[in-house]
């Protein structure tokens, strides 16, 4: 069967943008004599929906949209993700559903059986399991069609299983001989990987072809890498679709192909072009072409600055110098030389006539107290104020510089440098920021070496170093990196690090600034646990105390 593979980037709720696509690319399909066009799940709604679905007149709409698409369908099959609703008034009535429609009709729906409840996911908030799967016999092949989760759960790949039941079984015992499943999967570095693996061994032990096809896109923090994969019946991976772009391809599930072996690049090629993607995306979809950047002279700042430069074009991005008494006249230089190179504009603006004068003014009130942590928080709201001034002024998206192990223990201000729009590294831990910078200047220097080798610092009093309250970063990172993504405790990282009051000090700082995490900019989301809807601590608990 020849099946058209399109990965499409879809807008949450934009129902006549979604739907125009769907059209435009079957058509496209059709003039390319293909048997069967699929497209991701729930792309005629967009991915994610949320609470949207909630709404009845939204369904409703949905409803009439998918009966309208089904309508210039011919011979040739079409597969859609959307929303269906059901009748029985138990539960939420509300399905996560794959169309088939052809000769201009919708000809049989398959309800998504796996419901994800962890992480990123709560369908379960507002979609029903399906209680039966069928296969579908069109063209001479019996289609199994199945939605993302449902294709996660095979017994003889995972260690440990989520779900009693396998949709994929249900549908091999009542003789499918092609599976299709179409999928809204969030990218992670690694997943492409992984999915390749599983869905091989599914493949080769079930010797029957696959078709799956991924969205791409990103949806405020959620990337989606697209990367549609097609597996012959011996579990070889024949057709690989583009990564972090939309994609279109044919293939046909009768004539073996090259097995492809290679889907994923390195960690630094990966990250770099899933941010640059995020940036460019959240840029588009909110309107907001242009992008503003507080420029430090550090290496935060700078990736942030050459990421937005990748993903909307150096006339689009500008920056902004703030000085204060405290700034080294190398982080000004640093600041100037990349200014430079990346040939952007900015401006440069102290803040120490602010900062005196607020000083000023609240010393009566402060009791003439000794300088400290309030005074050093002061310049970072004053910065955070110049650029919530600029970004609303000349309609600029402000993007936040703040990485993962800052965002961990604190080492953050709130209304200050945590202002902004979008939190572009704030999932990039410190040590793999270097990694990064690294890759960038592979073959030339872009990011100043002096900006790579100075040692980091917020420069909010003199001689400052991250260092004078933080472990170092590859310490620091180790030991989040247990605590954040692999969910290990007190015990069993003080074994590995061999210092449990350092740990217990750094978990500690994790657990009490929840609160500012919970009021930071949404955070593109590259590993397997961001900060983020996927990550739900409460703000107020005793458990470490």
């Amino acid at each position: 069967m020849k099946i058209a593979v399109c990965q499409i980037n879809t807008i949450i709720g934009d129902l006549e943008n979604n739907k125009r696509k769907i059209v435009e690319w079957y058509k496209k399909a059709e003039g390319d004599k293909a048997d069967l066009v699929i497209f991701p799940e729930l792309c005629l709604v967009g991915y994610p929906p949320l609470d949207l679905v909630e709404k009845k007149e939204f369904r409703d709409a949905a409803i009439q949209a998918a009966h309208e698409i089904a309508l210039i369908t011919g011979s040739t099959g079409l597969i859609f993700g959307s929303i269906c609703e059901g009748d029985d008034h138990i539960g939420t009535d509300i399905h996560n559903s794959a169309f088939l429609c052809y000769n201009g009709k919708i000809q049989f729906i398959q309800h998504k059986s796996l419901i994800p409840n962890y992480d990123i996911f709560d369908e379960m908030r507002y979609f029903d399991p399906s209680k039966e799967v069928r296969v579908h016999e069109f063209k001479g092949e019996k289609l199994g069609i199945s939605i993302c989760e449902d294709i996660w759960n095979d017994e003889d790949y995972w260690y440990k299983r989520r779900y009693v039941n396998d949709p994929i079984q249900d549908l091999l015992s009542k003789g499918a001989s092609l599976l299709i499943n179409i999928s809204a999967s969030p990218y992670s570095y690694g997943k492409r990987e992984d999915r390749k693996k599983m869905l091989s061994v599914l493949t080769g032990k079930d010797k029957l072809p696959l078709a799956y096809v991924c969205c791409t896109g990103a949806q405020t923090d959620l990337i989606f890498d697209g990367a549609s994969m097609c597996f012959d019946s011996k579990g070889n991976l024949n057709s690989l679709g583009k990564s972090f772009q939309e994609d279109y391809f044919i293939w046909d599930s009768a004539v073996p192909g090259n097995p492809i072996t290679k889907v994923e690049g390195s960690f630094e090629e990966e990250v770099l072009n899933a941010l640059i993607y995020g940036v460019r995306e959240y840029s588009v979809k909110m309107n907001l072409p242009k992008a503003l950047i507080g420029l430090s002279g550090g290496i935060d700042s700078a990736i942030v600055t050459y990421i937005a430069i990748q993903a909307l074009g150096n006339e689009n991005v500008h920056v902004v110098l703030m000085p204060s008494q405290y700034s080294s006249s190398g982080s000004v230089d640093d600041s100037l030389n990349l200014i430079d190179k990346l040939g952007i504009s900015y401006d440069k603006v102290s803040i120490t006539p602010v900062f005196e004068s607020v000083l000023k003014s609240l010393n009566p009130a402060f009791g003439y107290k000794p300088e400290g942590l309030t005074e050093e928080n002061i310049q970072a709201r004053i910065r955070g104020l110049y650029l919530m001034a600029l970004s609303n002024k000349h309609g600029y998206l402000l993007l936040t510089t703040g990485n993962k192990s800052e965002m961990g223990v604190g080492y953050c201000t709130l209304y200050g440098d945590m202002c902004g729009g979008l939190a572009v590294i704030a999932d990039v831990y410190k040590t793999d920021i270097y990694r990064i910078a690294n890759y960038i200047n592979r073959e030339q220097i872009i990011i100043p070496q002096d900006i790579i080798d100075k040692p980091p610092s917020a420069e909010l009093k003199p001689g400052q170093t991250d260092q004078d309250s933080l472990p170092p970063y590859e310490i620091l990172d180790k030991i989040l990196r247990m605590y954040l993504e692999e969910n290990k405790e007190v015990k069993e990282i003080s074994e590995i690090m061999g210092n449990c009051e350092l740990v217990k000090k750094i978990l500690s700082l994790v657990d009490k600034n929840e609160f500012k995490r919970k009021q930071a900019a949404p955070a593109l989301r590259v590993s397997r646990k961001a900060f983020g809807f996927g990550r739900r601590y409460p703000i107020v608990q005793g458990w470490r105390r």
